[in-house]
């Protein structure tokens, strides 16, 4: 079972955004590879703080987090154990002001070329309510930059290949020293040598591929899931960007959802209602036929337990509340009309709501006990 990210990080659930820094900092810094040179357990760890503090750090991904768990960036998560170490360089280096390796006496880690990243990709995929419910493997043909074919590279002559170009300047406080991206190679460390003529300037051709995106049933709409590494590829030794799939959910023409519920709005006669019935009606799984039972009034909701959405993180499924509705004919024929005038006066046709059937407010109650 995956760790939980708080607890990696040991923070609580109530830690601020200074306080989750600081802990990924004090984390970082443990575990660092220049400290623990050829520690494969440090690295594994290492690597954990930084998956951890990808998410928690983002507001969005932590409220999904703490609502859904880990499943919720399945079929496209951060993947920490997938990312290698200049991944995690090139993406939270800022924290420590500067480069990620450079905290000093670490076995100079100042030194490590930074690993230039390849931009985000961004699609949105429909998905059906059913699709929702069972989950589902979309294969999406994708246009992305990729590094054409024949192309080479060499080291950047400006930065030897570091990525960086450092700097020392005369103070009054003394000598500086400061790093900056190098411009020539924008901080890949490398520049071309060679590159075919459908290549642009870095290097790169569009190219369409065809994606496969497993997205894990129980997704909402507006969701954000990530496919590492199937975004535009970078020049040189750089790495891919991610491809980030936004979920919109289509509308059911008989379905409505509320969180992992779903609502049915059933209509039956007069005839029905005061007979009883047996109707067949649509779910997400399929159809199921379900007894109206004679005497059943308007408005009353039957529940169908586990024929709704399933939770993101596992926790069983919704329910399929079905409403029902007595449907009253606008026109009536003679005979109808004198059936309905002499029932009329009939006892059993006269309202009596204390005659043991819930009101309203308590179905709703009761929907929700």
């Amino acid at each position: 079972m995956k760790e939980d990210f708080y607890d990696i990080l040991g923070i609580s659930k109530n830690a601020t955004d200074a306080e989750i820094k600081k802990a990924y900092r004090k984390k970082a810094i443990e575990y660092h590879p220049d400290k623990n040179p050829g520690d494969k357990s440090a690295e594994e760890k290492f690597k954990k703080a930084a998956e951890a503090y990808e998410i928690l750090s983002d507001p969005d991904k932590k409220a999904r987090y703490d609502q859904y768990g880990h499943q919720a960036f399945e079929g496209g998560g951060f993947g920490g154990g997938g990312m290698n170490m200049d991944d995690i360089f090139s993406q939270f280096g800022d924290i420590f002001g500067g480069g990620f390796s450079g905290f000093g006496g670490f076995g100079g880690g100042g030194g490590r070329q930074r690993r230039v990243k390849g931009s985000n990709l961004r699609i949105r995929v429909k998905l059906t309510l059913e699709e929702i419910a069972n989950g589902v493997e979309k294969k999406i043909i994708v246009k992305r930059k990729i590094q054409a074919p024949g192309t080479t590279y060499k080291t950047c002559g400006t930065c030897n290949g570091t990525g960086q170009v450092t700097r020392i300047t005369n103070t009054i406080l003394g000598r500086m020293q400061t790093a900056t991206t190098c411009s020539t190679c924008g901080g890949a460390g490398q520049s071309i040598d060679y590159r075919p003529s459908d290549a642009d300037g870095q290097g790169l051709k569009v190219t369409e591929e065809t994606v496969s995106i497993k997205i894990p049933a129980g997704v909402e709409d507006g969701m954000q899931l990530k496919v590492a590494g199937k975004g535009n590829e970078a020049p040189g030794e750089g790495v891919a960007g991610d491809l980030l799939v936004a979920i919109e959910e289509q509308d059911h023409p008989d379905l409505q959802r509320e969180g992992n519920n779903l609502h049915y709005d059933l209509y039956v006669s007069f005839s029905e209602a005061a007979l009883g019935a047996s109707r067949e009606i649509d779910t997400v799984s399929g159809k199921v036929r379900i007894k109206i039972e004679e005497g059943v009034q308007s408005g009353k909701i039957l529940r169908l337990r586990g024929k709704g959405i399933p939770s993101l993180n596992g926790y069983g499924k919704g329910d399929l509340l079905v409403h029902v509705n007595v449907w009253t004919p606008k026109t009536l024929n003679k005979e109808q009309r004198e059936f309905f005038e002499k029932m009329s006066k009939d006892d059993h046709f006269r309202p009596n709501p204390d005659s043991g059937e819930k009101s309203f407010f308590e179905k709703v109650k009761d929907m929700f006990s």
